[in-house]
């Protein structure tokens, strides 16, 4: 597994190291152990905090409005013998230790994920402005790739001192990481990533076709252009913290990783031997929450069908915005400040198209090109990405005709999944003229637009220019001891609320930082050989900007 670890830049503190210490994560009053708490949402963020504060003794009560684990959504095709698409979350960057160790936990397997010039993909297929190479390595394409590539790696190192950086962070070095970092806070918070490319001297040189290029084609996973718009501090975290880098998918679907934690028995203070998440809720989570109020020191939490239950703590994981649209929340529960943040959050757009087909025939190898008949697609057509997944040579294998962000995601957002489908596949036939992907299909496809779904109204969140200040103010609510008393008790995790969004790492980390707050909250406290989130706080938490 890679050294780099997701630690930092905002806030280096080592939530891998504090949830695999031998001491524990910490302890609540011995009165408080049986405590019930709310925690809407069983997607990454609900689950692990959940399965969290079952350990610390704590009865978290989970509620969900949809489907069992958020946005890692294994969807199985109709039919098959657990053959999945995933929907959501589908490749996971081995810097993720903190979401490794629950996978692990889970006790799940992961294999490189097919992405392309990877080993994995095998072989890649670029298609821009009908002009299409094929490469197994980046050698493989016409110079003006490498030279792309060897521009941003410049643009990184001018603008953002990036190998200084990155080896601050491989080194854990605390100081030093925030002494190259908060500078670069207030130097590119109020700047896109466009900006940022544009204005490097290295893509100056290379015209703007490479920017487009750029756009198009990117590096690592694919092409950025959907990301231009956005902070370039997002776009930062990405490349410092290897999130796009030596990527993995979870073998059967991610979301079996959070079923497994619901039904799994850790040791647990207060709980008897066995005692479980599916067990503490009856096995099943409950219904949709409509309402949030004070009452009195508590905050009582009402469902769909009207019945209402306070609680000490309450932990909400979902979507930001539905705090203002689909759950009644009291507007005294946050400050003015936080409102303003969570009601400025962004999100982004994105759509899949997947299908089944009968084995892995992309690899069959062409007599007249002596290539496999398709590869990794990344191309400016409709599709924009199209990934591959062998499940062996006798099984049904799955093509992601197209993975597409924003604008190209909304194109198709109207649009059934037989249509969807039949878009790709001409698509596809421009690049792949005598392929017959049609006669491979098998079942009915699965499709996804998350902006489409009213529990979660975006796949993701992506912080505009200015966002900085409202991310700070979301990522750090978990402090709470200073907030007036009418404001504490509602915490909020997910990857929407950490500084790395559309990354479940991000999801675990402030999952756990809730998890501090809820034990504080309640009177506890972290062991003293193995400080929490809060406990260092003030030492290295995210440098504030004036308002």
């Amino acid at each position: 597994m890679s050294d780099l670890s997701a630690f930092g830049p905002d806030f280096p503190f080592a939530h891998d190291g504090w949830i695999t210490h031998p001491a524990g994560l910490g302890q609540v009053p011995r009165d408080m152990a049986g405590t019930p708490v709310a925690v809407i949402g069983a997607g990454a963020a609900g689950i692990i905090a959940a399965y969290e504060l079952m350990k610390l003794g704590l009865r978290p009560v989970i509620h969900e409005s949809g489907k069992f684990g958020g946005r890692l959504r294994s969807e199985t095709f109709e039919g098959s013998d657990g053959i999945v698409a995933e929907l959501g979350g589908m490749r996971f960057p081995v810097s993720s230790k903190g979401f490794y160790h629950y996978l692990g936990l889970a006790g799940c397997e992961t294999r490189p994920f097919p992405n392309p010039l990877t080993a994995a993909a095998g072989s890649t297929v670029v298609d821009l402005e009908g002009e299409t190479h094929f490469a197994r390595t980046l050698s493989d394409l016409p110079p003006l790739y490498a030279e792309i590539a060897a521009a941003y790696d410049a643009a990184l190192a001018e603008q953002a001192a990036f190998p200084e950086l990155q080896a601050a962070i491989r080194a854990r070095d605390v100081t030093r990481i925030k002494a190259i970092w908060d500078p670069l806070v207030k130097l590119w918070d109020e700047r896109t990533f466009y900006d940022f490319i544009a204005g490097s001297r290295a893509f100056q040189s290379l015209g703007f076709r490479a920017r487009e290029v750029f756009g198009q084609v990117g590096f690592g996973t694919g092409g950025w252009d959907s990301d231009f718009p956005n902070s370039m501090l997002e776009i930062l975290r990405v490349n410092l913290l290897g999130l796009d880098d030596e990527q993995r998918y979870v073998v059967g679907g991610a979301e079996q990783v959070l079923h497994r934690l619901w039904h799994a028995a850790p040791p647990c203070a207060h709980w008897p031997e066995g005692t479980t998440l599916a067990s503490l809720n009856g096995g099943a989570t409950r219904s949709r929450v409509t309402r949030l109020h004070r009452a009195g020191e508590m905050i009582a939490v009402t469902d769909q069908w009207g019945n209402e239950q306070s609680y000490a703590a309450v932990l909400a994981t979902c979507q930001t915005h539905l705090l203002t649209t689909a759950i009644d929340t009291e507007e005294e529960l946050f400050g003015q400040k936080l409102w303003m943040a969570l009601d400025r959050t962004r999100y982004m757009q994105a759509a899949k198209t997947f299908v089944m087909v009968d084995r892995p025939f992309w690899k069959d190898i062409d007599p007249a090109t002596g290539r496999p008949l398709l590869s990794m697609t990344l191309t400016d057509r409709l599709t924009r990405g199209t990934y591959f997944f062998d499940n062996g040579p006798d099984r049904p294998g799955v093509i992601c005709l197209s993975y597409s962000w924003m604008t190209d995601a909304l194109k198709v957002l109207p649009l059934p999944e037989e249509k969807r489908v039949e878009l790709a596949l001409k698509a596809l036939a421009r690049i792949y003229p005598g392929v017959d992907i049609a006669s491979h299909i098998r079942g009915r496809p699965i499709c996804v637009s998350w902006e489409a779904d009213a529990d979660f109204l975006g796949a993701f969140k992506g912080a505009l220019p200015g966002h900085y200040r409202y991310n700070h103010r979301i990522y750090g609510h978990f402090m709470q001891a200073d907030l007036p008393a009418a404001e504490r008790g509602l915490f909020l995790a997910g990857d929407g609320v950490s500084w790395t969004p559309a990354w479940v790492e991000g999801a675990v980390q402030t999952a756990l930082n809730a998890v501090w707050g809820i034990m504080a909250h309640l009177g506890g406290g972290s062991h003293a050989e193995n400080p929490g989130p809060g406990d260092l706080w003030a030492d290295c938490g995210p440098v504030q900007l004036p308002e």
